[in-house]
């Protein structure tokens, strides 16, 4: 009977240690970690740096891009085909873009009010730099077409076959010839103008047309008036009034390619092309009599 017993109990004792033998040595779904040196479970907490792999234990998932841990995202920001993301003071940095200027130096804009008409005239003949930078953003349709008409009425007593029939004819036919002369000096100087204006354009120059035609026109009207003040007496085709007409053509031709080169921030070689055009016809219709 007590050897029934011893063998019962061994028994008991094989089958327990078979079963503990074979029992999982971990949870199948959560509970308590395996102990050091046991595999970890097949379902569960991962165990490394990896889901399914082993690793360090109790060292949690990994974030991929996490700098502490010295991994790379792919999927983060900065990436092809992704989402940047910034800040609203870095974004508005985006939006304080500036207009791009034609020359090498970007131009201040306007240092005071439009010029009064007497300092205008005044100042495109004696200080025609800060002039023409003052006035580039202001029209001045007055001063252009007072002082240009005024011009062209001048203008027909310069030239000698005009000036014998206005001088022969009665008052009420002079007239006419004396208007008319005035109103197409003023139209030739106006469309000159607008043709300076748009090979600045073309060249690269951002200036508005309208006071670059007004300037134009100035500028053509008051620098062919000491010219014209002794074609008046001696007739335009006095040696001395040529030459007068060349040094004042060459003024002229001077003062727009500033004008151009301040008007729409041009480098003087472009601006004089972009006078050539008004300068050519300058020389060949008034200074030389052709009109």
């Amino acid at each position: 009977m007590a050897g029934f017993r011893m063998g019962r109990g061994d028994r008991n004792n094989r089958t327990a240690q078979g079963q503990q033998a074979h029992a999982p040595q971990g949870p199948s779904y959560g509970g308590q970690a395996p102990q050091h040196g046991q595999r970890g479970p097949a379902y569960g907490y991962p165990q490394g740096n990896h889901y399914g792999y082993p690793g360090p234990a109790n060292d949690g998932p990994e974030y991929f891009g996490d700098p502490g841990r010295g991994g790379h995202d792919p999927y983060a920001a900065n990436q092809p085909g992704h989402t940047q993301a910034f800040s609203v003071d870095e974004a508005s940095a985006y939006s304080q873009g500036e207009t791009y200027h034609a020359g090498s130096a970007q131009p201040s804009g306007p240092s005071g009010p439009p010029l009064h008409w007497k300092e205008l005239l005044k100042g495109v003949v004696f200080n025609p730099n800060p002039t023409f930078l003052r006035m580039r953003d202001y029209t001045m349709w007055g001063p252009a077409l007072i002082v240009t008409f005024l011009y062209g009425l001048l203008a027909v007593f310069g030239f000698d076959g005009a000036r014998a029939d206005v001088i022969g004819a009665t008052f009420t036919n002079a007239v006419p010839i004396v208007l008319i002369s005035a109103v197409a000096m003023v139209l030739s100087a106006f469309i000159l103008g607008v043709v300076t204006h748009t090979l600045a354009r073309q060249l690269g120059g951002d200036g508005a047309w309208q006071p670059t035609v007004g300037l134009s026109m100035l500028i053509m009207s008051l620098t062919d008036a000491p010219r014209l003040v002794f074609a008046m007496f001696f007739g335009g085709d006095a040696s001395f009034v040529q030459v007068i007409g060349w040094v004042t053509w060459l003024g002229a031709g001077a003062l727009l390619t500033l004008m151009v080169s301040r008007s729409h921030d041009l480098p003087w070689p472009k601006a004089l092309g972009a006078s050539a055009i008004q300068l050519i016809a300058l020389l060949s219709i008034v200074k030389l009599g052709t009109f």
